[in-house]
């Protein structure tokens, strides 16, 4: 009897050191809301083309959940640039950079100190937004998507 009780005791304290260790040998999630890779030419491209997808009032799509089915033929923000980035590199990554640009835009620029739990939705959804904020978001992502490729390219060169 005294042998089984010591081997529980083992048992369970192997079982606690094991989940000690583990959460810090399991790798990190790449879904890091910061997340700032490395733009291409593909990203002015996506940009470009969301542009054109959602070039009018008419096919701006207000109430947005980030559901993105093909067959769609209104746009939010955020569906406008992952059908724009299946279009261009016939692959998403919900933090490309391109994606990611467009949340900084909105970090950054149109909306600081915001408190949106999913920046593209949620300032896409946002009722004072028009369809003329949606063109300075196009805007504003163009322009900071060739400047750090632009960067990108200088840094390269040297």
């Amino acid at each position: 009897m005294m042998l089984n009780a010591n081997l529980q005791i083992c048992v369970v304290a192997l079982v606690s050191a094991i989940a000690v260790i583990m959460p810090a040998a399991t790798p990190q999630s790449s879904d890091d809301p910061q997340a700032r890779p490395p733009v291409s030419k593909s990203d002015v491209q996506i940009v470009l083309k969301a542009r054109e997808i959602l070039s009018s009032p008419e096919k701006w799509n207000r109430t947005d959940n980030r559901r993105c089915p093909t067959t769609e033929t209104k746009f939010s923000l955020y569906c406008a640039l992952e059908k724009a980035t299946y279009e261009v590199t016939r692959n998403f990554a919900h933090r490309g950079a391109a994606m990611q640009e467009a949340r900084f835009v909105i970090d950054d620029d149109l909306a600081p100190n915001n408190h949106y739990d999913h920046r593209l939705m949620d300032y896409n959804n946002d009722s004072h937004r028009t369809f003329a904020d949606v063109q300075r978001f196009f805007d504003l992502l163009q322009g900071r998507v060739e400047g750090r490729l632009e960067e990108q390219t200088t840094r390269q060169g040297k």
